[in-house]
């Protein structure tokens, strides 16, 4: 089910009576009667969920942004199948309406493209996991090369998806941002002539580290305030590469391990082994070590693999890199924007153990 809209389309629309397609048209009204502040919901990826009061020109500076970097003018043909209730999916409205979209609105789901009758668009946003869906689907993976340009966020892009992005004919680039950002401050080309191992900053935007080495940017999408973050990266020029979380930092017999940094590794493994189970690395508490280093995987792996991954995870990664137990969780914790909620995660799976 869908809904085309626009900024000339909503003048002569009614109220759908679709739920999901009338918050959308309720968020359009407001916009084009002028509100001036909006509230948005962080994700809760990396803390409880909270609402953040955004101003009109924050938004305003974005969709701006996106258009500029991306070469999205008048006119262009937008699928919008991001959650409009956040702001990923709010923002392809904005654009919309102070771009001269044309939108088509579909309610998320995991493969946009089901139930479409013609897919032919020049620019979609999404999440890696509806991206790698569509791939995989031998119906719609054929139409990938139709959604023109597309932008990943929301979550980290695996190797397997990586390396089938690198065929498509299509550029697909990742983005960097929050909510406290409203979106993307930064693009990473994944493919074609541009591909590249680190972020872009687009113009506009102020950016630097603290004293931990963890970005801080500003810009009229910040409302011209200092947004900190905790996130480690390396910056050369107007480019950073992302190393991983300060707060997935742990320190273990007296080494400090980057979580992140060690999922990247392990990931390779996966990737050569042909696993396709999604995991991450986390810790418990360790009266030697006093943070133990384990891996967390989601469902059940063939009793051969499950034998090779330790060894080849050994035979790759340091010795403090290298997980002292892997357990394997029925079902991965997943925030309201379908990322991974790893503290919910290894939390459930313990007292899942234990009980």
């Amino acid at each position: 089910m869908i809904w085309t809209t626009g900024k000339t389309h909503w003048q002569t629309q009614k109220r759908p009576r679709n739920p999901y397609f009338a918050q959308a048209y309720d968020f359009m009204g407001k916009w084009l009667e002028g509100e001036r502040e909006f509230v948005l919901h962080t994700s809760g990826s990396t803390g409880m969920p909270k609402p953040i009061t955004v101003t009109r020109r924050q938004l305003e500076a974005s969709a701006a942004m996106t258009g500029k970097a991306l070469s999205l003018g008048n006119g262009t043909r937008a699928l919008v199948c991001l959650n409009v209730g956040y702001v990923a999916g709010l923002m392809m409205v904005v654009r919309g309406l102070e771009l001269g979209w044309e939108l088509t609105v579909t309610e998320p789901t995991s493969n946009p493209l089901n139930g479409l009758d013609t897919v032919d668009f020049d620019f979609v946003a999404m999440v890696p996991m509806q991206l790698q869906t569509m791939l995989e689907n031998p119906v719609t993976a054929g139409q990938v090369n139709r959604l023109g340009k597309i932008l990943l966020g929301g979550a980290p892009v695996s190797l397997t998806l990586t390396e089938r992005i690198k065929g498509l004919n299509v550029p697909v680039f990742q983005s960097y941002g929050m909510t406290e950002t409203v979106s993307h401050i930064a693009l990473k080309a994944l493919n074609g002539l541009r591909v590249n191992d680190s972020y872009v900053f687009l113009p506009g935007i102020s950016f630097g580290t603290d004293e931990r080495g963890c970005l801080f940017v500003s810009g009229a999408v910040t409302n011209g305030q200092k947004v900190q973050t905790n996130d480690l990266v390396e910056i050369t020029g107007d480019e950073f590469e992302w190393i991983g979380r300060a707060d997935n930092v742990i320190n273990s017999g007296g080494v400090k391990i980057v979580l992140d940094q060690t999922d990247q590794r392990i990931a390779q493994v996966f990737h050569d082994l042909g696993i396709s189970n999604v995991f991450f690395c986390w810790w418990e508490p360790d009266e030697k070590l006093g943070q133990k280093l384990v891996l967390v995987v989601e469902d059940t792996l063939h009793p051969e693999l499950a034998q090779k991954l330790p060894v080849e995870i050994r035979s790759r990664v340091s010795t403090y890199e290298n997980p002292k137990h892997i357990y394997f969780a029925k079902a991965f914790a997943k925030t309201a924007t379908d990322k991974v909620d790893k503290r919910a995660t290894f939390q459930q799976f313990l007292k899942s153990s234990n009980g």
